[in-house]
């Protein structure tokens, strides 16, 4: 059926076309969409067929106009001229006109059977139009609320090098579940956090800032890593609507060049030396947060200035129908290279492993400890 063509993307224009390419396919000639123009005056968009056949755009609408508007009367059946024949079919839907389809032949004048179809064709059409604007606010809408969810994790200790990237899964979407943070703690001591709550989206968004902002609150009392995971748990547990989240949290103390680590249902960290080799950290893995289980065991390794660790979410290493540890021994294969800094580590990590389109979101963070030799580097997101 010629309708089951119409509206087949959230694109206004793609969907005029599709109108447009149904009508002349059913009666032949010429058909567009008529549309106001603002100051430069009425014209023609989604033209198909023969476009010669069309009678000019101005003296179309001021047909439109002088038989009440295609919107108020119906369907518009005229002379256009010589041996053409022309038919204004209004476009609007729930009260909104988006245009008016105009076809255009030249034979015999429309039949009442043809006015029918294209006045269908024209509803249907109308009908998606309406959807595609509505679903073109809603979207500006959340990206709006996306980008004032995606705020910046805190900035380190100068001690510590730090970079993060960040890459949710989607073309439109800014920002979803996954999240990484660094907290500055007393006597130089940094907490690098990355969490991944269940699901993408904007739902998943806001409870990742629900997570980022209790992190921050517990962060202040100065905890241990497995300490900092019970309290998150009993806050999100409370909370019936809250979204489980898996989370990694790693305590850098400079002064004894260790790291304690502990997780709640979260992958592994990696740990890259100098001579960029790259292994997996063995941590204890309690429940996820939100279940109200609490069980979180920490793990202490040492952390010497010439390694990079690594935190990072699943979306970095799992593909769709792999065991997890084939996904976690490819990160381990990848090499690294010598003297490459943090954020070229990023950039390698994510070129290797996550590409363009990743399957799910995508959060990793990658800290150094700091040469106390040379000046830090800038983090970018």
């Amino acid at each position: 059926m010629a309708a089951s063509g119409i509206g087949t993307t959230l694109d206004e224009g793609t969907t005029c076309l599709e109108l447009t390419r149904a009508a002349v396919a059913r009666a032949g000639g010429a058909a567009a969409v008529l549309r106001d123009g603002g100051p430069a005056g009425p014209g023609y968009t989604a033209v198909s067929g023969n476009e010669d056949l069309l009678p000019g755009p101005r003296r179309t609408a001021a047909t439109a106009r002088a038989a009440g508007g295609p919107g108020e009367s119906g369907a518009i059946a005229w002379e256009a001229g010589g041996t053409r024949s022309a038919l204004l079919v209004p476009l609007g839907a729930g009260g909104h006109s988006y245009g008016t389809l105009v076809c255009a032949r030249a034979e015999a004048p429309f039949t009442r059977a043809e006015t029918d179809l294209m006045t269908f064709l024209a509803e249907r059409a109308a009908s998606h139009i309406r959807h595609a604007r509505e679903h073109t606010a809603v979207s500006s809408i959340i990206g709006k609320l996306q980008r004032a969810l995606l705020a910046e994790p805190g900035r380190p200790h100068p001690n510590l090098d730090v970079a993060v990237r960040y890459q949710p899964v989607g073309e439109s979407a800014l920002v979803g579940g996954d999240w990484c943070e660094t907290v500055r703690l007393h006597f130089g001591r940094t907490l690098l956090v990355v969490g991944d709550v269940m699901g993408h989206g904007l739902e998943a968004a806001i409870d990742m800032t629900a997570y980022r902002a209790s992190l921050r609150y517990i962060a202040s009392s100065d905890l241990p890593p497995h300490r900092v995971l019970r309290q998150l748990d009993e806050m999100a547990s409370s909370e019936p609507d809250r979204r489980p989240a898996t989370c990694l949290v790693a305590q850098i103390d400079p002064n004894r060049g260790q790291v304690t680590m502990a997780s709640a249902g979260h992958l592994p960290p990696a740990v890259i030396d100098a001579e960029g080799r790259t292994s997996l950290l063995s941590v204890p893995v309690g429940p996820p947060l939100g279940t109200g289980l609490g069980g979180y065991e920490p793990a202490t390794y040492q952390l010497d200035p010439g390694k990079t660790l690594m935190l990072f979410t699943d979306g970095l290493v799992e593909r769709r129908g792999e065991d997890i540890d084939r996904s976690l021994d490819r990160l381990a294969r990848v090499g690294f290279g010598t003297d490459l800094g943090v954020e070229e580590v990023l950039d390698t990590v994510i070129a290797r492993l996550a590409g363009r389109q990743p399957e799910d979101d995508v959060a990793v963070l990658a800290a150094r400890l700091h040469d106390r030799c040379g000046p830090p580097q800038d983090r970018r997101g």
